[in-house]
């Protein structure tokens, strides 16, 4: 039982492998900072969300990343970003407090001091390969969640000049999408005051009639989903590996040059047929159906929540039939059945563990639902000028799939994130557990999602289809983040 203030179970095993090897500040400058705002309550449903996953994964789940800086930057302008960061946004002024039971509340401090670490790179030393160190020191070392601030900043120094910046944060602090918002504020030196519901204020309503509302309408959706599901939902693979948890990534160029021609002719909006395209994916590479998968859900079409930095995303969940149906069949179920998704992606994550004990129990099976989508990309990909007849047929070896790490730090049993390329087109980041899903399923996943799409993309030469631009619905409601 974790005494009270100290940290739990996400940081058990390193998020990051690497060296050992710990860099140490040259210098480290003491940033006092003060906000807006001040007290104690329960965790929002958003962090409890992202706080059950970390106890899954055993990982603070990381974010954040080092940038190179411009010329002319001083430590004190690095000094002053922190200190603006720390004093506009709530979440980076939020701690946890852990009662003798190990429950965690989140409590909201007023004003504080932060140190920011200062690494001097050699002369002829590469300052970007002292900044990954700093990165992967930052994101190895665990977190102490009530005894420190949630973010890590440092700056990388060569002969007098910072040269990069290195931030760090656990992932209560925001998620994508609340991410991108800091960003734009940082750039912008945003002073007007922050608005929306922050998570202290989600809590108080989240406990409210209407939020306990919404969390009792969530949970039905979700038994009678469970309910209507097979007892096995991921094939189980027949050559678990150790180590156990693999990462890949999938790049396709013939599925982003299918994608503007699919939403052209279902009119069903990109999220959704990224959807459809997983579904089918993952029917084609295990055989299961219906296809039960957790959509991750940003949640900021709510009132108050469209620019606030937290966490607000949580998972939906769907069944989805594909045994036999075309890709255009799938697209407009998937798209029929957004708006429930959506609707019902909005509740006190601890009652839903409550749910699935409870009818895990009473059907003597996990009925938990271990398959999960993200789709974080921006969907910018545009139409082929000569229209959908235009789509290229895949070339030989153009798609590409590898693994890029494997570990004993856990993950979901299956999960894939969709995110936009560098330099155009979608990533896709493919994690499993091989002992529910194997390597091989991996592989043909990826390439079974192409090879719908491609299969889609060439219907679409026959013209409009059942839905038009603009009637898209509910799947044209943002994905999660």
């Amino acid at each position: 039982m974790p005494a009270p203030d100290a940290a739990p179970l996400p940081d058990a095993a390193p998020p990051v492998p690497g060296p050992e090897r710990a860099p140490a500040p040259s210098e480290r400058v003491e940033v006092h900072f003060a906000g807006d705002g001040e007290g104690e309550d329960e965790m929002s449903w958003g962090m409890w969300e992202i706080w059950h996953a970390m106890c899954r994964q055993r990982s603070a789940l990381p974010i954040g990343g080092r940038a190179a800086l411009e010329p002319g930057t001083t430590v004190e302008d690095l000094a002053g970003e922190l200190r603006y960061l720390m004093g506009r946004f709530p979440s980076m002024r939020t701690r946890l407090r852990f009662d003798a039971a190990g429950h965690p509340t989140q409590r909201l401090f007023a004003a504080g001091r932060i140190t920011l670490g200062v690494y001097d790179a050699a002369p002829g030393a590469d300052p970007d390969a002292v900044a990954a160190e700093v990165e992967a020191h930052y994101r190895r070392t665990a977190f102490d969640y009530a005894g420190a601030w949630p973010v890590r900043m440092g700056a990388v120094r060569q002969e007098g000049r910072p040269t990069h910046l290195v931030t760090v944060m656990h992932h209560l602090v925001a998620d994508g999408l609340g991410g991108a918002v800091m960003l734009r504020e940082v750039r912008s030196r945003e002073t007007a005051p922050v608005t929306g519901m922050q998570q202290l204020d989600q809590a108080r309503w989240q406990r409210s009639p209407a939020g306990l509302r919404q969390t009792e309408r969530a949970l039905r959706h979700f038994e009678g989903v469970l309910r209507a599901l097979p007892e096995r939902q991921l094939p189980g693979a027949t050559d678990p590996r150790t180590p156990r948890h693999w990462v890949a990534e999938f790049r396709s160029p013939a599925l982003d040059a299918a994608l503007p021609a699919i939403v052209a002719r279902t009119g069903a909006g990109a999220p959704a047929v990224l959807l459809a395209l997983f579904a089918l994916g993952l029917h084609r590479a295990t055989g299961i159906s219906p296809v039960a998968v957790r959509p991750v859900v940003n949640n900021r079409f709510r009132p108050g929540l469209s620019d606030v930095v937290c966490m607000v995303a949580q998972a939906g969940v769907c069944a989805i039939e594909v045994e036999g149906a075309t890709v255009e069949e799938v697209v407009e179920r998937v798209r029929r059945g957004s708006m429930s998704v959506h609707k019902h992606a909005y509740f006190h994550p601890e009652r839903l563990v409550e749910l699935t004990e409870r009818l895990s129990r009473e059907r003597g099976a996990d009925v938990s639902v271990g398959s999960f989508f993200n789709d974080r990309s921006t969907h910018a990909l545009k139409p082929q000028d000569d229209g959908p007849s235009a789509v290229p047929a895949p070339g030989p070896g153009d798609a590409c799939f590898r693994w890029t790490a494997q570990g004993d730090g856990q993950t979901e049993r299956f999960f894939v994130h969709a995110d936009d390329a560098p330099g155009g087109g979608l990533l896709f980041e493919i994690r499993i557990d091989t002992h529910f899903v194997s390597p091989a399923q991996a592989h043909a996943f990826a390439h079974a999602m192409e090879a719908a799409a491609i299969e889609a993309a060439s219907a679409a030469q026959a013209g409009p289809g059942p839905g038009a631009p603009g009637e898209g619905g509910a799947g044209q409601a943002e994905a999660g983040r």
